[in-house]
Order: C-alpha cells, then sequence, then structure tokens
C-alpha cells in the first residue's frame, strides 16, 4: 500500500511553490471581507443601566438580607425580560419591532455576589439603545415592586449614549478573511496535488512503479533554453 501513502514533505514543498499565491489570495479575501464589514454589516451599539435589587428590610448589617438579594438576581431577569414588560417598553417608545425581537437585543448581567443587575440593550443606533435601556430599567423596577411586593429596585446609574460601536469588529473580521482564503486556498492546492496521479519525477517512477530508471530523456525546450543562455554568455565574454 505504498502508494497510497502521503508525502507530507513534498505537500509542504508544494504549498510553499505556491507561497506568493496563497498570501495574495489571503490579503485579498481579507480586503473583501474589510470592505464587507465597513460597507455593508450595520453597526451595534450598547448601553447598560444598572439596577440595585433592594428587599423591605435592607440594611447594610443583615449578612441575610444579602444573601436574599443575590438570589433575587435571577427572579429579576425572568421578569425584566418578560412579554409584559417588553410590550410596555415597545409602546412607550413607540417602537415598531415585536417583543420577541427586543428581547434578543437584550443581556442582563449580573457581577458574581452582588446585588446588581447590569441591563443591556444593543441597537444600530447608539441614542435609540440608551433609550430603551433606561425605558426598560425603570418599566421593569415598577414592574418587580409589583408582583412581588417587595421594594422596588433602585436604579443607581443610567446609560450614556455609546460613542463607539460593539460590534463589528473591522479587525476582526479582515483577520478571519485573511485566514479563510489561505485555509481554502491551501486545501484546494493539496486536493489537487492528491488527485494529481501523473508521474513527473525519475523520484515518482522508483515510488509509484517500483522500477528502476534507466535513462532520461532531456526537454528540449530546456536544452535550447540553456543553449541560447551558454551561447549569450560566451558573446558577452567575447566582448
Amino acid at each position: 500500500m505504498q502508494n497510497d501513502e502521503i508525502d507530507l514533505l513534498q505537500l509542504f514543498m508544494m504549498l510553499k511553490s505556491h507561497l506568493l499565491m496563497i498570501l495574495a489570495v489571503g490579503l485579498l479575501t481579507g480586503l473583501l471581507s474589510g470592505l464587507y464589514t465597513h460597507f455593508l454589516i450595520q453597526p451595534t451599539y450598547e448601553a447598560t443601566s444598572n439596577m440595585l435589587i433592594l428587599t423591605k428590610e435592607t440594611t447594610l448589617a443583615s449578612m441575610a438580607d444579602l444573601e436574599i438579594g443575590v438570589k433575587l438576581t435571577g427572579d429579576y431577569t425572568e421578569l425584566i425580560t418578560s412579554r409584559t414588560v417588553l410590550e410596555k417598553v415597545i409602546a412607550n417608545l413607540g417602537l415598531d419591532e415585536e417583543y420577541i425581537n427586543l428581547r434578543k437585543q437584550i443581556t442582563i448581567t449580573n457581577p458574581s455576589s452582588t446585588r446588581i443587575l447590569k441591563i443591556t440593550v444593543a441597537q444600530n443606533d447608539p441614542l435609540m439603545a440608551k433609550k430603551v435601556a433606561d425605558e426598560l430599567a425603570n418599566v421593569s423596577a415598577d414592574f418587580i415592586a409589583d408582583q412581588m411586593e417587595v421594594a422596588p429596585p433602585k436604579i443607581y446609574e443610567t446609560s450614556e449614549v455609546p460613542i463607539y460601536k460593539s460590534s463589528p469588529s473591522l479587525k476582526k473580521n479582515i483577520m478571519i478573511g485573511v485566514l479563510a482564503g489561505i485555509v481554502l486556498v491551501c486545501g484546494i492546492l493539496v486536493v489537487l496535488e492528491l488527485m494529481n496521479d501523473s508521474l513527473q519525477t525519475e523520484e515518482d517512477v522508483q515510488r509509484y512503479l517500483d522500477i528502476p530508471v534507466l535513462a532520461v530523456v532531456p526537454d528540449k525546450a530546456i536544452k535550447a533554453k540553456k543553449r541560447r543562455s551558454s551561447s549569450a554568455k560566451k558573446n558577452k565574454e567575447g566582448r
């Protein structure tokens, strides 16, 4: 089964011989990816409002109260993204979208061992991202207080209008495009090399046919080229 073996060194040398083409394709796909990201993908901006969870008997000296506040973060997260809250936010702001779509734009995080909830909203418009984040915090605070009969969460920090986009990352997409192009062209070259069963060198004859090479017929074009090169060299020396 010697004929079925893959010569990794041969594949490496083949790829090395096409190095310029591989790099050119990688740069081209990276450029196309960058252009697509810059001109065709809408940027996304994120705004975050911060909420502090309280209980009816909140005291800084009460460790039991702190534990209760931490455990309530899970319940509060579900209530903030409930259909009732989201539909009211949509109505208050006059948004033209379904609550399910709005829910996909919301991310709620709870820093470890704290009673803080960070409500982050992603929108294509930075000003709208701030409006939705702040309105969501206000509506959900009233809704939580009404449903759970507890002190409403305290919004201790409203969001700011984001200046920088959160996605997409131009540099990241360009790098992905470059790597994708390089991997693609290398894969194509390797497949073509493995499918090429022609005998190209004396080593191929010995490897695949297992017979010795008795003679080699030189290529006429190569021989003529060498002859012309030798003549040109003599002419220069004669001068």
